[in-house]
Formats: structure tokens, C-alpha cells, sequence
């Protein structure tokens, strides 16, 4: 990180143990040393036992890491930080529309059978990743289920989670995979319209669709950092804390763009 980075995002870190009333050891490691040590591995895919020598040791990384997604600090962090880039934009902190979409990614060995499937339709074992983003391409949910599980069974814990989290989404877009029961079911039980954008048969080739490639547009994002091109996570919601920790990076760095380092 740089210090215009850490500067942003090092205030937005839970409180060391120490610090609050139940006690605790001092922590041991620099805060930013932790944090770069996270960062790259996500960036870099190695494995936790690879980190760098010149990082705190693996598992103390490991754990503070661990430690952290138990307490979703990973999502308040990168909801701090979504808030300032849509203030930025011009835009409120709140959504009031939302686009969601679904990709399967191939699991390693780590990722135990029993949270891993078959996507018979990609023809690739291991999880699949269901987010939901607001028209800027900026994340507001995510979801991490096996690959076997349908886009649209897996949209209703997403859109479920969408609604938790933003009375003020109304319309959400979808590609026609979506297609069928979900669309009344998001309309009777979470008041959102779901509205279909389908690939038209007279394109031919490549083309942007409206609405949907801004979703398309964040995945690319995301699997800019080599951890989230494959699923190495032994708990799905490791997996969903890694993509997090990739919109916090490409945040961050969005944030203090231009500023002196």
C-alpha cells in the first residue's frame, strides 16, 4: 500500500483486543505490515505458507484474517469505502438500482466436496459466485455457493441479502438466466423489480448489452487478483471475505489516485 492508502483504509480497521474493555495481548505486528501481507496474497494467488519472509509469519496472518471475517470487518471496510467512491461520483450513499449476475469459478484441492459441486453447464467443479453491483459496477452483495447450484436459486439468497442491506434498491437487471419464478418472487416478497436484459438474436458477435456489462466489468476487476481467479478457500465465506479484499484494493487505490504518495 501506498501511504495515501493506508491512510484511508487504516482507520476503518476493528480495534486491536487491547484496546477494548475485554483485554488482550498488544498486538505484536504492524497493522500496515498485516495488511500488505493480505493484500498480497490476494493480488499475488500464493498460498498462505508462501508469504514472503519480510511478512509477519503466515498464520498469525492467517488468523488475524480469520479473525476478521468472523466479525465482518471485511465488509465494513469495503462499505466505507463504496460510500466515499459513490460520493465521489456525484451519486448518494445509497443504491436505489442494482444489477446482478453469477460466474463459477474452478476450485483447488483445498476446497473441501462437501462445499464444491459440478456446473455442468461451464463443465467445472467448485463454487459459484453471485454478486450484486450498482450501476457504477461497485459491489453491494455477495454470495458464494457450490456450482451447482442454479443462477436463480442462488439469486434468492442474493437478492435477499440486497433487500437486508438497501431498502432504497427498487429495480435490480438480470441476464435471461434469471428467467422464470424468481421475478415474482422478488417482486412479491422483496418488492424489487427484476427486470430481464436478453441477448437479442440478431447480434451477432461480441456486444455490450445495456445494464449487464456493467456487472461483467466488475468481475474483471475482481479476477485481476489471482487469488479469486481460482476458489483455494476451505470456507465459502473466505472466498467471499478474498473478493471483498479485491473491491478494497481496487477501491483504495481509486480513492487516492493523483494524491502524493
Amino acid at each position: 500500500m501506498t501511504d495515501a492508502q493506508w491512510a484511508l483504509v487504516g482507520p476503518l480497521l476493528p480495534p486491536p483486543g487491547n484496546a477494548t474493555d475485554k483485554g488482550g495481548r498488544p498486538e505484536k505486528h504492524p497493522r500496515r505490515l498485516v495488511l500488505d501481507a493480505m493484500f498480497c496474497l490476494a493480488r499475488g494467488g500464493i498460498a498462505w505458507r508462501q508469504m514472503p519472509s519480510d511478512f509477519p509469519p503466515a498464520m498469525t496472518v492467517y488468523d488475524i484474517f480469520r479473525r476478521w471475517v468472523k466479525t465482518g470487518a471485511w465488509q465494513r471496510v469495503h462499505d466505507a469505502l463504496r460510500d466515499r467512491v459513490r460520493a465521489r461520483a456525484g451519486r448518494r450513499p445509497l443504491p436505489t438500482a442494482a444489477v446482478i449476475d453469477a460466474q463459477t469459478v474452478r476450485g483447488a484441492d483445498t476446497v473441501p466436496a462437501a462445499s464444491a459441486g459440478y456446473d455442468a453447464g461451464k463443465k467445472t467443479r467448485g463454487r459459484k459466485r453471485h454478486i450484486a453491483v450498482d450501476t457504477l459496477g461497485l459491489l453491494l452483495a455477495v454470495v458464494v455457493t457450490a456450482a451447482d447450484i442454479q443462477d436463480r436459486d442462488g439469486a434468492h439468497r442474493l437478492l435477499t441479502a440486497l433487500r437486508a442491506r438497501f431498502s432504497t434498491v427498487a429495480r435490480v437487471w438480470a441476464d435471461g438466466g434469471y428467467t422464470g419464478r424468481l421475478v415474482a418472487w422478488a417482486g412479491q416478497v422483496l418488492a424489487l423489480t427484476v427486470e430481464i436484459v436478453k441477448r437479442t438474436d440478431k447480434t451477432a458477435g461480441f456486444g455490450l448489452l445495456p445494464r449487464r456489462w456493467v456487472v461483467e466489468r466488475t468481475f474483471g476487476w475482481i479476477v485481476k487478483h489471482r487469488r479469486c481467479v481460482r476458489d483455494y478457500e476451505t470456507l465459502p465465506e473466505h472466498h467471499e471475505a478474498m473478493i471483498y479484499i479485491a473491491m478494497i484494493m481496487t477501491m483504495s487505490r481509486r480513492l487516492t489516485r493523483n494524491t502524493d504518495q
